[in-house]
Formats: C-alpha cells, structure tokens, sequence
C-alpha cells in the first residue's frame, strides 16, 4: 500500500467513525492523536538509540527523575511507559479514556522549560474535547481504541517516513477542510496553492544561507513547511530556516505547532504565538514583560492567506507604524490592514506573498487610497489573479499579491492565471503545468 492509498483508507475510515461529530472538530481528535503517537515513537526510538532494553525502558516513570529530566533535555518532552501509545495499544481491552486524560495531563507537567512555547498546552484541544467521542466513559473508550488502532498503521519509525507521516497528515487535513464548508479556511490552504506561493519565495530567496520565513494567519501551517522544503534544496542544512507564525484560534494555533513539530524541524527554530495578528501586531515578546522584552520581527518572506473581508477595529489605528504610512483598512474589511502589517516585518531586500479576495483591486475609499500608496511607493510586483473555486469554503475569485520594498523597476506584472485548472469534484485545482507556467512568467 503506498502512502496515498494508506492516507484514503485512514481518511475513509475517520469519517465514517466520527459520526454525527463536525468534521472541523473530528480533525483536532485524530490529528492530536496521530501527534502523540509521533512524540511517543520518537522518545522510545531515542531510549532505544541510548541502548535501553525493552525491560529498562518498561521501568521508566516520573519517579526516575535523573533519566526523565536526560530525556526532557534532549527531546523537550518526557513520556513515561505507561503513558506511552504503543502502552496504550497493549492494554488491548483494559485500556480506558481515563488513560489519554492522564497521559495527556502528565504531558504538561514533563515539558522542559525552554521548550514551553513549543509543546505548552499544544494537547489543549485534544484533552477538552475527549467528552464528545461520546456520552458516557464507555462510549468515549470505544471511539478512542477504534482511532488509536486506525493510527497505528501509520510509519512513523525512520526518516525514510517523515514523508509518508506528513503526507498522510496534510492529506487527512485537506479532507477535513473539504468536508468542513466556510470554517475550512480557517486553517487550510489548498496544497497547490501553498506550492505555488513556495516556488515563488524560494527562487526569489535561493541564494540566501540563512532566512526567516513568516505567517501571521499560520493556519495548519503548510504555507510555512512547504516554504521551508522548497528552501531546503537550496540550503545545506535544516537547521538554516527559523519559522515565525501567529494563530488567532487555539485549536488553529495548536494544528500549526504539531504540523511544524512533525516534520522534524528543531524547537530552538519554530516560534509560534496564539494572538490577534491585527490587534498586537507580532508579539515577540514575554508576555509577562511585554514592554521590555518586545523585539520587532523582520522576515526574509511573509507569506499568508487571511480571513477573506473580515471586520475589524481600526480605531486608535492611524498612528500605528504598520498603517500610518499607506492608511487604514475600513472597519469592514480587514484585508489591506493585513496587507500592511506583513509589509511591515518585511526584509528590505525580502519577499511577500498574501492571498486576497479579487476586491481589493478596485475598491475604493480607503481602499482605494491604500493601494494608491501602495503603487506610488513602489510595493506591487505582481498580481496573479487564481481560478474561482480553489479555496474551500468560498467560491468567490481571489488573488496572489507579490510585494518587495526594493524592486527592480516601477512597473506591476499582471498575469491571468483564472482558466488554468482541472475540474476535482466541485472544487477546481491547479496543476503542476500551471504552476510552471506562472512561475516561468514570473522569472520571465
């Protein structure tokens, strides 16, 4: 069975276990649990690599301070045996739903404290939402040995399968989002679509050793991994890439965590924030000193996909340093406003892409005179405009904006890309051969 075959059949038996359960809540139970498995894989592979026997690493807890507080150290997280996946999986009957709330509570008292912003709360979603598998402790019991054993068929055991890992996870996120109506945006960005923004920002960016890729409205965050692999062919190591994003809701916030954590990137490069984007611009701060400890992020790329015309404040917002150059955003539609702040934490010599409803090319007003200032000052590089139905959850059509601080020259590239798709249900998909071709126009 190859890894698309596998992610269908883990996909097609999700849905039908999750019963009268929305798919856009379904998601953060199997996904949690396929994260935990990842984490449980991998500390007892690192036990294993140390030379422990199956006997000694049987006789781990929290009790053992000295080799819990060795592991802490070098994974960021402790797991002790009984709490441990594979355990679960052996209990076979005797496993309850107590189990996973234990497990899940004995997490947060084992992460170490310079991994926190990583791995604090991340099961958050997972712990409170365990009550709606079902009514009674029985039931709750029964749907989650049905997903722990749907799960387990999932290689998670050498670095041949990250990708097989990753790719059933985006697979299983994509389903989700096509079965999840107006709230898939909240946390998905059609693959395609993602590779395309990537492609973009990596040739732009191909000859730099080191850059910081950004994404305010983080999502699952898959715009900021397929940035970072389409970077790596470029960079010698891993390790060359820090990843900054920020997730207004938890659950969202908790997704963008794992997916990055899952995909073998290292904690000291991933830093991530649950925030109102627009309200506290890039909090890169401790939240107990925010005054002293703020410190203004710049990226080599922002790249986004917003909430499509969402309301906002922009009260009090004029002498903002995002906005008080080019202007603010009307109440009503809160797209320039997130235009602006990711030109605010761009590199002078850096790259953005931010998808956008097709509106904000001729609306006027305040809109108007935002993108007025917009061209004047030379930001605009270029505008794809996208095939309608692309994105899940909205037919309306929509656009890739690309903007630089120091362009080349003073002129705007405009490319239709609206009739190069293929028909995928009722959803239309761009192609590889599209994607070539709008990259080619680009590097012209």
């Amino acid at each position: 069975m190859d890894k698309q075959q596998l992610a269908s059949t883990i996909w097609e038996s999700a849905n039908q276990m999750r019963s009268k359960i929305e798919a856009s809540e379904y998601k953060d139970f199997i996904l949690g649990f396929i994260f935990y498995k990842y984490l449980s894989d991998k500390e007892l592979r690192f036990l294993k690599n140390q030379g422990l026997l199956q006997e000694d690493i049987e006789k781990i807890s929290e009790d053992d301070e000295e080799y819990a507080e060795f592991v802490r150290k070098n994974l960021g997280y402790f797991i002790s045996y009984e709490n441990l996946y594979s355990t679960w999986l052996s209990k076979g009957g005797d496993f309850e739903i107590a189990d996973v709330r234990d497990a899940l509570s004995a997490f947060d008292r084992n992460i170490d404290s310079s991994y926190k912003k990583v791995f604090e709360n991340i099961f958050k979603t997972l712990s409170s939402g365990l009550s709606k598998l079902g009514e009674s402790a029985a039931k709750q019991t029964k749907a989650a040995r049905s997903l722990l054993n749907l799960i387990k068929r999932i290689p998670m055991d050498g670095s041949q399968d990250y990708d097989v890992l990753g790719f059933v996870y985006e697979y299983l996120i994509s389903m989700f989002a096509a079965n999840a109506g107006k709230k898939a945006g909240e946390f998905y960005t059609p693959h395609e679509v993602s590779v395309l923004m990537s492609e973009i920002i990596a040739e732009e960016l191909k000859d730099r050793d080191k850059i910081k890729i950004y994404d305010p409205t983080s999502g699952s965050g898959s715009l900021l991994i397929n940035i970072g692999k389409a970077m790596r062919r470029y960079l010698d190591s891993d390790n060359k890439i820090d990843y900054y994003a920020q997730e207004l809701k938890e659950n969202t916030y908790n997704l963008t965590r794992m997916n990055l954590v899952m995909r073998d990137i290292k904690p000291a490069n991933i830093n991530v924030r649950n925030g109102d984007t627009l309200e506290d611009d890039w909090p890169f701060f401790e939240d107990d000193r925010k005054d002293s400890t703020y410190n203004l992020v710049k990226a080599d790329a922002v790249v986004s996909n917003p909430p499509y015309s969402q309301k906002w404040s922009p009260k009090n917002k004029e002498h903002d340093p995002r906005y008080k150059y080019y202007g603010t955003a009307p109440r009503g539609k809160a797209d320039y406003a997130f235009l602006l702040h990711d030109l605010y934490h761009l590199e002078p010599d850096g790259i953005m892409t931010i998808v956008l409803p097709h509106g904000v090319l001729f609306r006027g007003n305040a809109e108007g005179e935002i993108r007025k200032n917009l061209i004047e000052k030379n930001k605009i590089d270029t505008i794809i405009g996208l095939p309608s139905n692309v994105f899940f959850g909205t037919s309306i059509p929509t656009i890739i904006m690309i903007l630089k601080h120091n362009k080349e020259n003073n002129d705007v590239l405009i490319i239709d890309a609206s009739k190069g798709f293929e028909k995928s249900g009722k959803s239309n998909k761009l192609r590889n051969c599209d994607i070539r071709k709008i990259t080619d126009t680009i590097e012209g």
